[in-house]
């Protein structure tokens, strides 16, 4: 027993090498909007392109209550589990391969648990495919004014291509709201119960800020610690994106920072004047001031605050991008050259269409007397790669994706 231990602890440990996660390359942008008067009040790197990661769901889910304002969906329509979805990880509701969900659990799946199976239902629901979806979702953007935004799935799972900025999310924020009135309550829903099990909001600040109604975080390794936050106080709503928190917590310090900085900055908002009248009339209190699109003041906006007083938040080291179109994929490692070649034909067999004229790179990699033979294709781009391992997966393969240098 114990020579079986020892002989799979190399093997064990070899693997956890291998599929550990990269290290983390976040980058930091923010900006604060007065969505009243579409005045930028505050704004570092705003225009940098960044990876969004869940924030990308804001973008599905204005899809999403498009086709409910259409009646082309409603909330009680049930949407299939593909296989696909049902194997989106690692923040999901275990949805199972055939099973459906309704259209409303899965708005507040990812409103609250920000789940990404359930993301990937509602763009094969919507669109047919994901990929079909995420076009849809870049063309949504272009229409909304988001210039450098490019979405390539639905829920914000890593993807060098898909990229966004702080100030199109801000953007978006304020589109959803002002196009969405009867559907954005949801984005302050604290928790949700799907079968049997409750789900809290991602999103603190909905209990922590007053005034907080919603919208999103986001995170993956790539972006570090993302945020949209939309907070109404007196009358004024500003909007704040944060892009780039090095945890949750700092991330929504620092959020609250920026958004109390230019709530104190904000006039007193003062009540209507009510004075004695004649014959009993009572003076009608004027009307709030009327939503404008942000950015598209006729008049220059004021300069924006760029002070550098930000707490716990510094730019990040700036990491090169890995070369999109050089990617491969791994099927695991072996501790017999012969078994190694079985892995690659049978791999080849179960992606036949992507693989049956792709050559296998035996790799030997030695663990002290121990050699491992790893099983890897090479010459692919981001999609093709991640395919493969889709169809691999799905016959019970083990994949993973990554850009060619790392294997």
């Amino acid at each position: 027993m114990m020579k079986t231990k020892d002989f799979f602890l190399p093997i064990i440990i070899l693997l956890a090498v291998v599929f550990a996660p990269q290290p983390s390359f976040a980058r930091y942008a923010s900006i604060v909007v007065n969505e009243t008067t579409g005045e930028v009040l505050y704004s570092r790197s705003a225009d940098k392109q960044l990876y969004p990661a869940s924030l990308t769901k804001v973008m599905t889910l204005y899809l999403l209550f498009e086709a409910l304002d259409e009646g082309r969906v409603t909330m009680d329509t049930r949407m299939k589990v593909s296989r696909v979805a049902a194997g989106r990880s690692p923040s999901k509701l275990g949805l199972r391969v055939g099973s459906t969900i309704a259209v409303k659990d899965a708005l507040l799946a990812l409103v609250t648990k920000s789940a990404n199976d359930a993301a990937t239902v509602i763009s094969e629901h919507l669109g047919g495919t994901e990929r079909e979806f995420a076009k849809k979702m870049t063309r949504k953007a272009r229409a909304l004014g988001m210039s450098r935004t490019t979405f390539r799935n639905a829920s914000g799972l890593p993807h060098s291509k898909q990229r966004s900025t702080a100030r199109d999310m801000a953007r978006l924020a304020v589109a959803i709201r002002k196009d969405f009135p009867q559907y954005f309550h949801f984005f302050k829903t604290q928790r949700f119960s799907y079968r049997g099990k409750k789900y809290k909001n991602h999103n603190k600040l909905l209990s922590q800020f007053r005034g907080t109604d919603g919208i999103k975080t986001g995170y993956i390794r790539a972006s570090g610690f993302n945020l949209i936050a939309t907070v109404e106080r007196d009358g004024t709503r500003l909007v704040g994106v944060v892009f780039g928190g090095r945890s949750g917590a700092s991330r929504n310090k620092h959020m609250i920072y920026l958004l109390d900085k230019q709530f104190r900055k904000l006039p007193k908002f003062k009540g209507p004047v009510v004075r004695p009248a004649k014959q009993d009339r009572v003076k009608v209190p004027p009307k709030r001031p009327r939503t404008v699109a942000v950015f598209a003041a006729r008049t220059p906006p004021p300069k924006p605050d760029t002070s550098t007083d930000l707490p716990a938040l510094d730019d990040p080291v700036v990491a090169r991008a890995p070369d999109p179109s050089n990617w491969g994929i791994q099927v695991g490692s072996f501790s017999r050259r012969a078994n190694a070649h079985l892995a690659a034909r049978d791999a080849r067999q179960a992606a036949r269409d992507i693989l049956s004229r792709q050559p296998a790179k035996l790799r030997p990699v030695v663990y002290g007397s121990v050699t491992f033979w790893q099983v890897q294709f090479h010459g692919f781009d981001e999609d093709r790669a991640r395919e493969a391992c889709v169809e691999l997966l799905q016959s019970g393969m083990a994949c993973i994706a990554v850009p060619s240098p790392q294997v």
